[in-house]
């Protein structure tokens, strides 16, 4: 490439922030996914805080037992749902293919879809903050609103790596049903929408050993009480393992597709 060519071609640093600008506002101007990532959590809080958040649990009120719950529901629903889905949607779409005709690198493109899902995660936890504060009454400490905050951000990272597997494995077609029969049912097992204690014996061995039961278990953990069932550290060793399993498969799938469509 000569030196004009390359003059002409913006920093990296500034491709990064363009295109993670493009990625956010893309998924915030789709309903579908926006509106359902950020109000899907709050109608949940809303519903089963009214039913059990008077109730306590090893002196954790059941309000801030189901805040956490659907926090990690709330980021993980963005990871495979709208991160994941939007992957599918725009390889359909055949922007991948229009982006490998622009000067921008592919791994540029791939790091603007995670930092633009891990923002829009945030606004989905900050809104449902937000409302358990102002209507659920929940009343956390500053700096247990921020540790909360930095464990799902951290934890979210499994699931980042499962939402970029099923969006570059399947057509946009496929891909609510993968989400649907993938996802779902680690949620229910994970013990965020009913606890896992009260689940028949074989069940809670299979949930315990998957992602989203340590993410939960990582985030409950910050209300003490004893109301987590392993350590801090498990939960972030178990997290790192399936961390490194499903990106590792994702960067695979995502190295196949690109092999069939450009090589």
């Amino acid at each position: 490439m000569s030196a004009a060519a390359t003059a002409d071609v913006a920093p990296l640093g500034r491709m990064l922030v363009t295109q993670t600008r493009f990625q956010l506002l893309t998924r915030l101007r789709i309903p579908a996914f926006s509106v359902l990532s950020l109000g899907l959590p709050v109608m949940f809080y809303a519903l089963f805080n009214a039913i059990y958040g008077s109730t306590k649990l090893n002196g954790v009120t059941g309000s801030e037992f189901i805040l956490v719950s659907y926090a990690t529901y709330a980021v993980a629903n963005v990871m495979v749902f709208n991160f994941g889905m939007g992957i599918a949607n725009e390889r359909g779409r055949k922007l991948d293919l229009l982006q490998r005709a622009m000067p921008l690198p592919p791994i540029v493109a791939a790091v603007a879809q995670v930092v633009a899902a891990l923002l829009f995660a945030l606004i989905a936890l900050l809104i449902l903050f937000a409302y358990a504060f102002l209507v659920g009454g929940v009343r956390l400490g500053v700096g247990i609103w921020l540790d909360l905050l930095w464990r799902l951000i951290i934890g979210a990272f499994p699931m980042i790596g499962l939402g970029m597997a099923i969006g570059y494995g399947v057509g946009p077609n496929t891909a609510p049903a993968v989400v649907n029969a993938v996802y779902l049912p680690m949620a229910f097992l994970s013990g965020i929408f009913f606890p896992l204690r009260l689940m028949p014996d074989f069940l809670q061995k299979i949930g315990q050993t998957l992602p989203t039961y340590h993410y939960a278990e990582l985030g409950w953990n910050v209300l003490g009480g004893g109301v987590a069932d392993e350590s801090v550290l498990r939960a972030l060793l178990w997290l790192a393992g399936w961390a490194v399993v499903l990106l590792g498969l994702a960067v695979r799938i995502y190295r196949l597709d690109e092999s069939r469509k450009f090589s």
